[in-house]
């Protein structure tokens, strides 16, 4: 489903350039789970921003569905099947929640039971009540309310791929209960479905297929988690 060949991505002037990602490589397969890890500035979240679009890789190639869309904006790429869940979650003035996940659910079957979008079941799916349908999507919702918005709105989308940067950024305790719940669901609803998570969450991570763990913008350690797990945390005593 998804290619990352050769991926590097620096910043800064020509002669003090940061390297973020350097030469990395990766597969994703259609209906696997995966967990990308590691260490803060590692490149994690940079990673998820490149194949979203929302950065301009340095150079490599990223393939989706056997088409090269390194070059693709984001519009271009969400109208393909790739869908995007921010770590800090955008204000949209005027537009109420409801507003939201009809635009993301539009021409899209959620994995919920119902083949129409049923939206209060959609929000209570992310531990919300049907008040928050007609409230407006603006700093008047807090960031653990504005993070589970925009999961209720990657569920209405129900994309081929789904990346998620770290969803557990902001939310309270009860929260993430929910949320590992919904990719467990997520899991089972669309088994088809390609999800990467950006997480440091064990909880999140012993769900993985596989978990990629990257340092110094490259990839250190990948397998499952009954493997990788012990040898993080060896790396940490």
């Amino acid at each position: 489903m998804l290619q990352v060949k050769n991926l590097s991505f620096s910043v800064g002037p020509a002669r003090k350039r940061s390297i973020i990602l350097n030469n990395l490589s990766l597969n994703i397969k259609p209906g696997e789970f995966v967990v990308i890890t590691g260490p803060n500035g590692s490149g994690k979240s940079t990673l998820a921003k490149l194949i979203m679009g929302l950065e301009k890789a340095t150079d490599g190639q990223i393939i989706f569905n056997h088409q090269n869309i390194t070059d693709m904006g984001i519009t271009e790429r969400a109208r393909l099947g790739i869908a995007f869940a921010f770590q800090q979650p955008p204000h949209f003035k005027g537009v109420t929640v409801k507003d939201l996940l009809q635009i993301s659910a539009t021409g899209h079957e959620t994995f919920l039971e119902d083949s129409e979008t049923d939206y209060k079941k959609l929000i209570e799916t992310v531990g919300l009540d049907e008040s928050y349908l007609e409230r407006e999507v603006n700093n008047t919702l807090s960031g653990g309310e504005l993070k589970r918005i925009e999961i209720a709105s990657a569920i209405a989308r129900n994309a081929q791929l789904t990346v998620f940067d770290e969803p557990e950024a902001g939310i309270d305790i009860w929260s993430f209960e929910k949320l590992v719940q919904i990719f467990k669901k997520f899991r089972d609803k669309a088994p088809e479905r390609a999800l990467i998570v950006i997480s440091h969450q064990q909880r999140l991570i012993k769900q993985a297929d596989r978990i990629i763990v990257l340092r110094d913008g490259q990839i250190a350690l990948q397998g499952h988690p009954d493997k990788i797990l012990p040898e993080l945390q060896e790396g940490q005593a």
